[in-house]
């Protein structure tokens, strides 16, 4: 039997609704007129010839009228963004835009797409509206429109709110699961293949199958279907897949069907669903089917009614084909193709499936109430429903269908509308037939039915669409394209003839220069994708505005009618940008009130935000403004700021975030402007010359470069570049030997200034002025115009500081400014001709400098005019008391300010800026002033009279502040320098120098002191509440420091040793209280449990320790692992603890039991790190074999292997969110991944040693690793930026630790301390100078005019002897560079290197000249022949060799030492070679024989360095045994020791008087002997690390490089005693205290005391006076406790108990009882 023939006997037509067709300009009537239009556009007019003549006719004009095709394609995106806009969203908004989505293109589908899903996902209630309009959507859907990504990540969101919504309301569910099971439809069409099974796939079937359970019949079909459709979205390729294949034209699986039915094989398919139902194992499907003749009565009885009996057909265990099936059936409807639907149907091997016979009629049903069919598709879908029911013999006798088909008739034949209702009136008639016929227990059916049904819940239909709000809304809106094209006119105008270099960029400051980008690139990547902020970084003049306009220009170029609006805001031109700056910029190009609020409402705009740092702004501005907000602006944003102007929390200020103020860095983007590259200034140059034909040729600028040594840095910045051409055929005289030239950055604006106030007074002069103007002309060029414009920029800039506050753009009105003080430069004929000749621009009634940097070239000026010699005598300079300068200045110290001791005496200037602004932080102001207080001695007179008078009066502690802050910069150091009791407030004294300087009762207060060298000086009763050292005190341990770990509550910190001991200190004041011992070799690693009661420890013993944390006693110890411990690490619940060991397992303990749970296997060489991930559902090891695994934590099972590290990964931690997962290695890398993809996503270069640990911050967003290099870095976890290099350690450094708060980290390292870190705060400028690692060695030119040093940072440096000036760095070798030395006539420099090589370079140009190739192992010793011809070099691989510096060949190899060579050195004759090794013997060889002449012995350790007296008659050595020994040349034999050294003697030298031996050890002290009497004469000391260089610099300076990085030039005097003073000292920022007298001192914090008494200070400070008042109430508390014990007899508590719970552990406890509590003392 078949379904009756009259029944679909043919195909339809699919339905369409017709609109009328608009003339050109016409005004449409709705949206879905709209969508036809551009429907019909899709049609090219001679493609279908089927179409009627109107509508032809319609599309051929409209066809050759584009502006039409413009505007209606225009309406469709201004429709979509009003819905975004919309707040509302109701039900025929959103049917309104979802009727686009056939039209639209795949952009505007996927930001329709992102609008739907971003309103459901930020929306708390569920919105059905939204949920049927994301539905249609991807119905709707065109090839290739969805990806997997779209479709997995709505999926996701479903999943998110049906777990959100379950066991709620049963709408929320109908709506949920119907859309999951269309966006389930779609992924099986797009072949999605990637669900993640774990947290997706799994879950979300989990949470269908329980819906099983519900009480709503529909709600459990619906799940069934979405579960079957999830089970369809496979992992691989199965017969679900091969079937879809094989079905013809069936191309994308079962909705292949999607794209077209037409030559469906139904056939095919039918036979492919055969295949699918054997293949999932049919006969588990058939279920048990009540009789439909059943009783009703008794089916109610029962129990088991309609619902039981639809659970039973619907399977929510396997797939099954009835899905299949029912998607074909979609397809077939959709396109009218019911005949073939009919056939699909019947023949379907599932047609009793009670779940296809559901699904079928509830298609049926839809059909039937669709109004776009026509009347007799409806009816024939009515009597189908009552065939099926009717039929028992062709359909089976399902219960559930029966009843389900009667509730659809039902729900039909109630049906109401407008119109005739023809399908009401006959599924009325087909209710009565079926309730008339059959026998009686098919008529007790039907009553039942009828009597307990449910209403059948007809598919959501959105509403019809007679009215078009959202259209109606675009259509009503104000014309602004006329007003843009006006505004592109103007800002796209005269940009011809400019010189513009493309930009390059860095992702930050650290960044190396092999990671530059071109920004331009860079920006159009962010434009182009979601994210919301681009900050755009860089230093003054770096070319910010210039690219800003560039960008805006590019914009315009490529800007489209209705496209996003490029907007350039100057943001110092707008009054109060942190509220609606949009508006207010608009306003300024003239567009109306009401064309704003249509461009806020409609469009979309690309902002250029400039000046972010001269608007001296402190806002949020995305924030602030609420771009993107709903109803707000809709807005990209590129934003430019001053680097120096930002603080270290500086993205608080620019990150974007949603309206309760939440940042998203993910929608944040950075870069900085990198300097020029030599490329680039050489395409400058050439640009340049061919533009404005300047006196000099490109190949003069070139010469300029090379050979004038500051001018290469300065020509890095564009503007100082442009500046640089312009002025420098001015500033170089003819004839001049060019490398003689100095050019400085302030010196450039100087002859800027004056050449710009040239051509203006020439351009004056040539213009028609009238009368009274010309008049005024002359009378200034009588004068001096220059000297008058200069005057008028001074004057004129201190005016904006000092009435502005600084902000640079001056608005001016007659009417409204006539009075104030900018009438004095704008209404006097001369002011008006004045700011006309000045580097001013002018936009309207606003006035500003061309550049920023102008302006605070006027201040400084302002501040000190060179030009200016008029000087004000006075006979009494009284500031306190009348001798306080006397007939000099007490702040004179030796070589600096002895040539002001004749200087004229007068009082500093009241009026000056320094008195009234604080400048402290302006550095772009300060580099000015600094410049100038190197070049003008007059100046730093001045300066220094501030820091005088303030001795005395505080009216001047401002000034004083500001001056000694551009001392400091300006390079002047203040060694021996009297300051006592100077006032300088807030001063930046960063890196500055003050050997021995006298700053008794100084006020010091919030000084920033990081890095500041005040060894001996006399800080006794200063005032230095608030200062800022930069750093904590470190701990020293006795051995070895390991491992360490902080509490989970920040208040202890462990630390594991070499000794096998773990030692614990106390937060609060860095004691420690306590030690663990059990362990019997070193430890390797310590952990705190979360909860922070246990201690886990492991080491090199073989066994784990479980501590008690409170009571110090020892738990459990771990026994199994037969190789040493590595790692320890505990879960985050603390119930289990993971080790790591050198027997390749990685071992799960029960922390409760001590039981070993699992073992897990699978690395073949040793494991190095283990740790968990923050669910504890992961972890994580790495080891040996290059890998990192990653397991699951249940099972034990290996979840991925990550490889990319080249050599053994020693640690992984996972990030606090467990997204990402770090891994350092001893390939000097750290990686950065991501946990889900296994992505590497980040190469973190930098460290030049094995890195040995890494740790993530507590909020996740830095990342620190300890390295073999001594450094700590830390980096940026998002971009793997590198923020700041933390030095100190003087070996590698073994682990790394944050503190709770994310502001310091504790590192420990093998050279026996433990540094605590301050990384909050970073230092308000960098060091001044100095290797960033240990020096090696050091020299001097034979003229005395440089001074040469090497280190491990991998460079050589050369200083200007007499200022400490880095003159050059020379940098080529690729390892630590250990030895140099001077060729004799000092144009030549050799060096040797670990990297087994020597180095000829050319002192003038710093280039390397030859490299020199042939020792087996590194170099340690160089030495030029007294005739510079031969080179001698001495290395470990215990040979000497001689190269012939004419032809770069080795002469011979000199061997016989038996050890590394160390030193090696010629005769001042030439004739002999000299050899220091570490075999403890020193070689004379004969220079031209090669012959060894000699073998010194005396020495019982390594010979670390020899030299010869200048007379050539003694030899000195210095040894590894703490001695130097003399030697007679001659004979050989020993003239007698120098002893006094308490460590390694590393340097041995001659004075040139032969009459001083210098000498430099490990003990950090410099000696002085006596060649004559073997005695020592003086001693420098209290030195920061090992001497490891000394060199003497004429007769009476030594220089002395210390293993911190430091170089240091002494004065000697003999006169009488032997006195040693610091002239000057190049550091690398280390804080350096030694000796320096801080007693009676006020205002110290706890913390800042031990700090300075490590680092040496001496002396007492005076206790602040809460901490005296704490002690007080302690003791009080104490007497107290003691008195109630005595009275009531109990026993007396311990006082240090009491003490330590209220004011901190007493003494140190280092083996405290077993049952000793370390938290409180009790026993």
């Amino acid at each position: 039997m078949t379904i009756p023939a009259y029944i679909f006997g043919e195909n339809v037509p699919r339905p369409a609704i017709e609109f009328k067709l608009p003339e050109a300009d016409e005004r449409l009537s709705s949206t879905p007129q709209l969508a036809y239009c551009l429907e019909l556009l899709k049609i090219h007019s001679s493609a279908d010839k089927h179409l009627e003549p109107t509508v032809l006719k319609w599309l051929q004009q409209t066809e050759k009228d584009t502006d039409e095709q413009e505007r209606l394609h225009t309406m469709a995106t201004e429709v979509i963004r009003a819905f975004k806009r919309d707040e509302i969203k109701d039900a025929k908004v959103v049917a309104e835009v979802v009727s686009l989505v056939p039209i639209l293109d795949k952009d505007a589908f996927q930001n329709l797409l992102r609008e739907f899903y971003s309103g459901m996902d930020h929306c708390r209630l569920l919105d059905f509206y939204q949920l049927e309009g994301l539905a249609q959507l991807i119905q709707g859907a065109e090839t290739g429109y969805l990806s997997s990504d779209d479709l997995v990540k709505i999926l996701e969101l479903l999943n998110n709110r049906l777990k959100d919504t379950h066991q709620q309301s049963t709408q929320h569910m109908h709506e949920l699961t119907l859309a999951v099971s269309n966006v389930l439809d779609a992924m099986a069409d797009t072949n999605v293949t990637d669900l993640k099974r774990e947290t997706l796939h799994e879950p979300l079937s989990r949470y269908l199958g329980e819906l099983e359970k519900s009480s709503d019949p529909y709600l459990v079909y619906q799940a069934a279907y979405a579960y079957q459709a999830l089970q369809c979205v496979p992992d691989n390729e199965t017969k679900w897949q091969a079937a879809r294949r094989r079905t013809g034209k069936v191309a994308k699986g079962v909705s292949g069907l999607i794209s077209a039915t037409k030559g469906f094989d139904i056939n095919k398919f039918i036979e492919s669903l055969v295949e699918i139902q054997e293949g999932f194992e049919a006969s588990k499907i058939v279920h048990k089917l009540n009789s439909a003749y059943k009783d009703v009565s008794q089916l109610v009885e029962s129990g088991k009614g309609l619902l039981e009996s639809l659970k039973e057909g619907f399977s929510f265990d396997c797939k099954r084909e009835w899905y299949a099936a029912l998607r074909a059936a979609d397809v077939l409807i959709r396109d009218g193709e019911f005949a073939t639907f009919k056939e699909l149907v019947w023949k379907a091997p599932c047609r009793c499936d009670p779940a296809f016979q559901w699904g079928v009629c509830q298609r049926l049903g839809e059909v039937a109430s669709n109004p776009l069919w026509d009347s007799h598709t409806r009816r024939d879908a009515i009597a189908f429903l009552a065939e099926m029911y009717k039929n028992d013999e062709a359909w089976k006798q399902q219960t559930s269908v029966k009843q389900w088909t009667l509730n659809i008739l039902k729900q039909l034949s109630s049906t109401s509308g407008d119109g005739p209702q023809f399908h009401t009136e006959f599924a009325m008639m087909k209710l009565q037939e079926l309730g008339a016929n059959g026998d009686v227990k098919n008529r007790g059916l039907y009553k039942g039915c009828q009597e307990t049904g449910i209403i059948y819940p007809l598919k959501v239909t959105l509403p019809q669409l007679g009215l078009s709000s959202l259209l109606d809304r675009v259509q009503n809106r104000p014309d602004v394209e006329g007003n843009i094209r006006l505004m592109r006119k103007q800002r796209t105008q005269g940009r011809g003839g400019a010189i513009y270099i493309s930009p390059q960029a860095k992702l930050s400051l650290q960044s190396s220069d092999d990671s530059r980008f071109s920004l331009m690139e860079k920006v159009k990547e962010f434009l182009d994708s979601d994210q919301k902020v681009f900050l755009l970084l860089g230093d003054s003049g770096a070319g910010k505005s210039t690219f800003s306009r560039e960008l805006e220009f590019h914009l315009w170029k490529s800007y489209k009618k209705s496209g996003r609006i490029p907007l350039y805001i100057s943001l110092p031109a707008i009054d109060k940008p942190e509220h609606d700056m949009i508006a207010k910029q608009l306003r300024r190009a003239n567009f109306s009130e009401a064309q704003i609020r249509e461009m806020k409402l409609y469009r979309e705009f690309i902002l250029i935000c400039d000046g972010y740092d001269e608007s001296q702004q402190t806002h949020n501005l995305y924030m602030s403004n609420r771009l993107n907000q709903p109803g707000e602006w809709d807005a990209q944003m590129v934003i430019s700021c001053r680097t120096e102007y930002l603080g270290t929390d500086y993205r608080e200020r620019f990150q974007p975030g949603d309206r309760n103020h939440v940042s998203d860095p993910s929608l944040f983007q950075e870069a900085v402007v990198a300097p020029f590259s030599i490329d680039q200034i050489q395409s400058y140059i050439q640009q340049y010359v061919t533009l404005h034909r300047p006196p000099w040729q490109a190949e003069d600028y070139n010469q300029a470069l090379e050979h004038i040594p500051t001018l290469k840095d300065l020509v890095t910045n564009p503007f100082l570049m442009t500046l640089s051409l312009e002025v420098l055929p001015r500033m170089v005289d003819p004839g001049q030997d060019i490398s003689s030239a100095h050019i400085t950055r302030v010196g450039l604006y100087d002859h800027f200034i004056e050449q710009w106030l040239e051509r203006g007074k020439k351009r004056l002069g040539e213009k028609d002025l009238t009368p009274q103007a010309r008049a005024a002309f002359e009378s200034l060029t009588d004068e001096g115009f220059a000297r008058n414009g200069i005057a008028f920029l001074k004057h004129f800039a201190e005016a904006i500081y000092k009435e502005q506050g600084g902000h640079p753009i001056v608005e001016y009105s007659r009417l409204m400014d006539g009075k104030s003080w900018k009438a004095e430069f704008f209404d006097h004929d001369s002011m008006k001709l004045l700011r006309e000749a000045c580097p001013l621009v002018r936009n309207g009634n606003q006035h500003r400098f061309i550049h920023r940097s102008l302006l605070e070239y006027g201040l400084a000026r302002a501040v000190f005019d060179p030009q200016d010699r008029r000087k004000r005598i006075t006979s009494n300079i009284s500031v306190g008391r009348p001798e306080s300068l006397g007939s000099k200045l007490s702040i004179e110290t030796q070589d600096c300010f002895g040539q002001m001791a004749d200087a004229i005496e007068q009082e500093p200037d009241i009026d000056s800026p320094l008195v009234w602004r604080t400048i402290v932080k302006d550095h772009s102001l300060l580099q000015f002033l600094a410049e100038r207080a190197q070049q003008q001695p007059v100046f730093k007179q001045q300066l220094l009279a501030y820091i005088e008078h303030s001795k005395k009066d505080k009216k001047w502690r401002k000034a004083a502040a500001n001056a000694i802050t551009i001392l400091v910069r300006a390079g002047v150091q203040f060694n021996s320098a009297d300051l006592k009791g100077i006032q300088i407030p807030r001063a930046d004294l960063s890196y500055g120098t003050f050997d021995s300087a006298q700053l008794r009762d100084a006020d010091l207060r919030k000084v920033n002191l990081r890095g500041v060298w005040m060894r001996q000086t006399d800080l006794s009763r200063a005032q230095m509440t608030g200062a800022r050292f930069g750093e904590l005190p470190f701990l020293t341990e006795e051995c070895q420091a390991n491992s360490c770990a902080y509490s989970p509550d920040g208040k202890s910190f462990a630390v594991g040793l070499e000794d096998g001991n773990i030692n614990v200190y106390a937060t609060s004041n860095w004691e420690r209280i306590g030690t663990l011992s059990g362990h019997t070799s070193y430890i390797c690693s310590v952990s705190y449990s979360p909860k922070g009661n246990q201690i886990a420890s492991a080491g090199r013993d073989r066994t784990i320790r479980l501590w008690d944390s409170k009571l110090g006693s020892l738990i459990y110890t771990l026994s199994g692992h037969d190789r040493l411990v590595s790692r320890v690490a505990y879960s985050p619940r603390g119930c289990q603890v993971a080790s790591a060991s050198g027997d390749r397992t990685v071992r799960l303990w029960d922390a409760t039991t001590g039981d070993c749970v699992r073992t897990l296997h699978g690395h073949d060489r040793a494991v190095l790190g283990v740790a968990y991930s923050p669910k504890g559902l992961e972890i994580a090891s790495c080891g040996v074999d290059l890998t990192i695994r990653l397991w699951n934590a249940m099972t034990g099972e290996c979840i991925r292997i990550l490889s990319g590290h080249t050599d053994w990964v020693q640690s992984v931690a996972y990030s606090p969110q467990g997204d990402q997962l770090a891994s350092s290695s001893r390939d000097m890398n750290v990686r950065l991944w991501d946990v889900e993809t296994g992505v590497c996503r980040h190469v973190l270069t930098g460290h030049s040693g094995d890195v040995n640990n890494i740790a993530y911050s507590p909020n996740g967003d830095q990342i620190a690793s300890a390295s073999m290099d001594s450094t700590v870095r830390v980096w940026e976890a998002e971009t793997g930026i590198c923020r700041q290099t933390l030095t100190g350690h003087t070996t590698g450094v073994a682990d790394i630790v944050f503190a709770l708060d994310g502001n310091q980290i504790a590192t420990c390292s093998a050279d026996k301390t433990v540094r605590l870190s301050d990384v909050s705060v970073e230092a308000s400028r960098s060091a001044m100078s100095g290797h960033s690692s240990t020096v090696c060695c050091i020299k001097c030119s034979p003229e005395g005019d440089l001074v040469a040093s090497c280190s491990v940072d991998q460079t050589i440096r050369l200083w200007d002897s007499k200022t400490g000036e880095s003159r050059r760095i020379l940098s080529g070798h690729s390892d630590s560079v250990f030895s140099i030395a001077f060729s004799p006539q000092g144009d030549w420099i050799v060096s040797g290197s670990a990297d087994r090589s020597v180095r000829i370079w050319k002192v003038k140009t710093g280039t390397c000249f030859s490299t020199l190739t042939g020792h087996g192992d590194a170099v340690q010793g160089v030495a030029y022949s007294p005739h510079g011809d031969v080179v001698a070099s001495a290395g470990d691989d215990m040979t000497v060799r001689l190269w012939d510096l004419s032809t770069g060949e080795c002469q011979i190899t000199l061997n016989g030492h038996t050890g590394g060579v160390r030193s090696v050195t010629y005769s001042p004759d030439g004739n002999r070679i000299a050899s220091g090794s570490k075999d403890s013997t020193i070689r004379i060889w004969d220079a031209v024989t090669r012959e060894c002449l000699q073998i010194l012995v005396g020495h019982t350790n390594w010979v670390r360095d020899v030299v010869y007296s200048h007379q050539g008659h003694e030899l000195a050595s210095a040894g590894y045994d703490k001695i130097i020994r003399l030697w007679d040349v001659e004979s050989g034999e020993s003239r007698g020791t120098l002893t006094g050294h308490n460590d390694k003697v590393t340097f041995v030298t001659y004075s040139p008087q032969d009459d001083l031996i210098a000498s430099g050890s490990w003990d950090k002290t410099v000696r002085l002997w006596d060649v004559a009497t073997k005695q020592s004469r003086a001693e420098i000391g209290n030195l920061v690390g090992p001497v490891v260089g000394v060199a003497w610099n004429g007769d009476d300076d030594l220089v002395i490089s210390g293993g911190n990085g430091s170089v240091l030039k002494w004065k000697v005097t003999q006169q009488g005693d032997c006195r040693v003073h610091l002239l000057w000292s190049a550091t690398n920022g280390t804080l350096t205290m030694a000796g320096a007298s801080v007693h009676g001192v006020h205002g110290l914090s706890a913390i800042n005391k031990g700090l300075l008494k490590q680092r040496g200070a001496v002396g007492e400070p005076e206790t602040l006076l809460r901490d005296a008042s704490k002690k007080v109430v302690v003791m009080t508390s104490v007497v107290s406790k003691l008195k109630e014990s005595s009275g009531t007899g109990t026993a007396l508590p311990s006082i240090a108990s009491t003490l330590s719970e209220q004011y901190g552990q007493i003494g140190k406890i280092d083996h405290p009882p077993r049952q000793y509590c370390w938290h409180c003392g009790a026993t």
